[in-house]
């Protein structure tokens, strides 16, 4: 349903039927500016543009996202991809498929029909030179541990071949990330037709929206984010805030995710190349570049604020109670990414291109358990309580688990039998739901048919994360609302401020954007193969 704002209940079917035959703004859309506020519900949005009593003196605390709402639509009920990891979650919002067509289910996976790197990777996925093609079967990292130095913020200079899992049907050439994902990105759609692409994230193997082409992304920039912290004081890596890094404490710099300040400065590096390329320059500002027909970044303050307990004062992010109001140390980050996004605005009417850009802004994924009343860590806080893959034991291949378990076997024969053993034992296991067999192919592909699809999902109850240690408070992955729905605002300076309360997906931003600015959104595979949409109340 589409609501706007402050209309008078008898005039919304006159709204609903006007918008409906609206005309596109006049003059086309020519550029769309991306972003992913990792971790940011459509509860935090409607918090802080609105205001809460007990923060920031009942004032509202984002200003500038709520000043891009007033001409926008906002999707309340907008879901981020299931599982809700970052890589399936960012795949999503670049190819508007799903997982069972992606064949990306988490960052750290297992696919049966490729073999193993050709080096143990530094997180230890086991490999050598001589087991292609003779192995088939692998855990496959699309994280940092494909770096070519992981502690460098530059990541050594991108992907080390050696780390990748390698394809024994195809001379054992290493599998690339733009190679692992099934269908092609938004950005190969957008430069085949003259346009100029950019993109900014935090690991290396987010080149996977480069597509399968391998040259989808023109401008691809990705510093490490679990790199070790180091002053922003050098050509490529420059800003002029974070010379000295703002915090310093030894418990706090293992890596940028480790510290309320320090991850500020990582992101500000991400932000001052979107200045620099509505500048009309590369993101490092070296070298002049058009301004980008598609570009954009992710934001990593507001998922750190979310989850992290901070090492040298115990100061923890999160929220203080159900109603999603933040925390101290979230409240700044929220504010932080506020302020980051009002920069990106001005700069854009400073160089005139205000009028001609629309603003899209998500999260790959949510952060579960806002009520901090329901955060149940396992085995942390219980030793008789075990993530699901302890009770399954050495026939577990791969298992992935943070507020969600993947599960994938090495005897697929043993899936009904296994998946009996967790249902009997949720309560060990944190609740919830077991998705193994019929119910799992109704949301995914056959294990049996698709290497790549895990044998048994186990979705525990909400505020259960699986970790070992007190520094998180939350964590995100699985299938549940606090780690699903996620903001999903669309601006435009001709568009009316609308609310839409009918649940939409972010995977329908891709479709959408390729609309808006003139393309066809057929030329998309997951349009192709699963009938992917563009958002609802928009017009174009």
């Amino acid at each position: 349903m589409l609501l706007r704002r402050s209309a008078p209940l008898a005039l919304i079917a006159f709204f609903l039927s006007a918008f409906a035959h609206a005309t596109p703004p006049s003059g086309p859309v020519q550029h769309v500016l991306l972003i992913s506020i990792d971790g940011m519900h459509a509860l935090d949005f409607k918090n802080c543009a609105s205001g809460l009593a007990a923060v920031n003196n009942g004032q509202p605390y984002c200003p500038h996202l709520a000043a891009l709402s007033e001409h926008g639509v906002q999707y309340l009920q907008a879901l981020a991809s299931r599982p809700s990891d970052s890589f399936p979650g960012l795949t999503a919002l670049v190819t508007g498929a799903t997982p069972r067509s992606t064949g990306a289910y988490y960052d750290v996976s297992y696919d049966r029909s490729l073999s193993p790197p050709a080096q143990t990777t530094p997180y230890g996925i086991p490999g050598g030179a001589n087991l292609c093609p003779s192995v088939v079967g692998t855990q496959v990292g699309n994280d940092e541990e494909i770096d070519r130095d992981l502690t460098s913020i530059t990541a050594g200079g991108g992907i080390n071949p050696a780390f990748l899992p390698r394809d024994p049907k195809n001379g054992c050439r290493p599998v690339y990330p733009h190679t692992f994902i099934r269908v092609n990105t938004i950005f190969e759609v957008v430069k085949a037709a003259g346009g100029y692409t950019a993109w900014e994230d935090k690991h290396q193997s987010y080149e996977l929206t480069k597509g399968r082409s391998g040259e989808g992304v023109d401008d691809f920039f990705a510093p490490e984010i679990n790199s070790n912290v180091t002053p922003l004081n050098f050509p490529g890596y420059d800003v002029a805030g974070c010379h000295t890094l703002p915090d310093t404490n030894p418990a706090d710099t293992g890596d940028w995710t480790k510290s309320f300040q320090n991850i500020q400065c990582y992101d500000t590096l991400k932000v001052q190349g979107i200045l620099h390329q509505i500048r009309g320059r590369t993101h490092n500002g070296f070298h002049p570049a058009p301004v980008p027909a598609l570009f954009g970044m992710n934001f990593q303050a507001v998922s750190i604020g979310q989850k992290l307990v901070q090492g040298s004062d115990n100061q923890a992010g999160g929220y203080l109670d159900a109603l999603g109001t933040p925390t101290p140390a979230l409240l700044g980050e929220i504010q932080f990414v506020d302020h980051s996004i009002g920069e990106m605005v001005e700069e854009l009417k400073e160089h005139g291109l205000f009028d001609s850009t629309l603003i899209i802004i998500s999260a790959k994924h949510g952060q579960s358990p806002i009520d901090p009343g329901r955060l149940l860590r396992i085995p942390a806080d219980n030793p008789a309580l075990q993530p699901p893959s302890a009770l399954l034991g050495a026939n577990v291949v791969q298992a992935l688990e943070d507020d969600v378990s993947l599960i994938w076997l090495g005897d697929q024969s043993q899936t009904a039998s296994a998946a009996e053993t967790l249902s009997k034992n949720l309560a060990t296991t944190g609740g919830g739901e077991v998705f193994a067999g019929p119910s799992l192919q109704l949301l995914f592909s056959d294990p049996a048919k698709d290497p790549r699809v895990p044998d048994i999902i186990v979705s525990p109850n909400v505020g259960v994360v699986y970790t070992g240690h007190q520094a998180k408070v939350a964590e995100h992955g699985g299938f549940a609302n606090d780690d699903r729905n996620v903001i999903l605002l669309v601006s435009h300076p001709r568009l009316q401020e609308t609310i839409f309360t009918g649940e939409v997906q972010t995977r329908q931003v891709v479709p959408t954007i390729l609309h808006a600015l003139g393309l066809d959104p057929d030329k998309l595979d997951a349009v192709r193969l699963e009938g992917t949409t563009t958002l609802p109340g928009l017009p174009f």
